[in-house]
């Protein structure tokens, strides 16, 4: 009898120490009953529900970049707010010329850029064709892969062949490599504006209506590519092939025949023989400009004396 009296004691402080001490057993219902939270000396006892949800709290607290914020949802995705980029400027620098060109275009002292073209004056700033050329396009022809043999390996960077226009009888070329192709862009569409070239229009046949064609036949080489443009008659179209075609349309011409010969494949120097090609058309006379012209002073020597006193930077 006591023994069997030991044991159900030794069974019972086993279930109560198995249970807790969050928990009684009773005998007579034998289940479990949990006890109220204990109160901590100098404390308010625990609240059974919350006066703020949580969820709200995270979602305050993480607002900004992924959390529970509107647009990380419930993953704790999400990218929030755009960081500004460093030293990002909301308004562009107002340009500020460096050459005694740049200075007078700025002054208003030059009034077209065919008066730059007449003195054969060179443009080292490129804002200067921005200026007065503000309807130009640019149109990337080709993005490729070069590369260079070094001790370490191959080196690759990208070459950017860009084209640029106004459709009005002006065209440049730009062509430049760089690390990164965003770069090799905006340095080939700065090379571009550089090297803009007046295309001389003219017309096949009467000289009705506005110029759609050029006035002869031009031709330009570069490399083994040699291309031929040559006039023709108003509704033609342009005869040649995609990457000529554009840079046609953006020299401004309408109507023209084109033969090319060589390695054609190699877009570069095709686009390069026509620019040469474009470019020539003011390289002669024709009888209608044999008249004798007298050309005036240099806008550098015209305006000498604004150089002189205004501020060199």
């Amino acid at each position: 009898m006591h023994h069997i009296a030991f044991s159900g004691e030794r069974r019972k402080l086993n279930i109560e120490k198995r249970v807790g001490a969050t928990k009684t057993f009773d005998k007579r219902k034998h289940r479990q009953r949990p006890q109220s939270p204990p109160v901590l000396p100098n404390s308010l006892p625990y609240p059974t529900t919350p006066s703020i949800p949580i969820p709200a709290i995270m979602a305050d607290a993480a607002r900004g970049r992924g959390g529970f914020g509107s647009r990380g949802g419930d993953r704790g995705r999400g990218r929030g707010g755009r960081r500004g980029r460093r030293g990002a400027k909301s308004e562009e620098k107002e340009w500020q010329p460096v050459t005694k060109l740049g200075r007078l275009v700025k002054a208003g002292k030059i009034n077209s850029i065919e008066q730059i073209y007449l003195h054969s004056l060179p443009i080292k700033e490129y804002q200067i064709v921005d200026f007065f050329l503000p309807k130009l396009k640019d149109e990337v022809m080709k993005i490729k892969p070069v590369q260079k043999q070094t001790r370490a390996g191959q080196r690759t960077r990208f070459k950017a062949i860009v084209v640029i226009g106004d459709s009005e009888g002006h065209v440049g070329l730009g062509i430049k490599t760089s690390k990164e192709v965003a770069t090799a862009i905006r340095a080939a569409i700065i090379i571009a504006k550089l090297s803009v070239l007046p295309v001389r229009r003219g017309y096949w046949g009467s000289n009705l209506g506005e110029p759609h064609s050029l006035p002869t036949k031009t031709s330009g080489k570069c490399g083994s590519v040699s291309v031929r443009l040559i006039p023709a008659p108003r509704g033609t179209g342009l005869v040649a092939s995609p990457a000529v075609k554009r840079f046609l349309q953006l020299a401004g011409v309408g109507d023209i025949y084109t033969s090319s010969s060589g390695s054609t494949k190699t877009l570069e120097n095709t686009l390069k023989a026509t620019f040469v090609a474009v470019g020539n058309s003011y390289g002669y006379l024709t009888p209608n400009l044999w008249k004798e012209t007298k050309l005036n002073r240099s806008p550098l020597e015209e305006f000498g004396d604004v150089l002189r006193e205004g501020k060199r930077y």
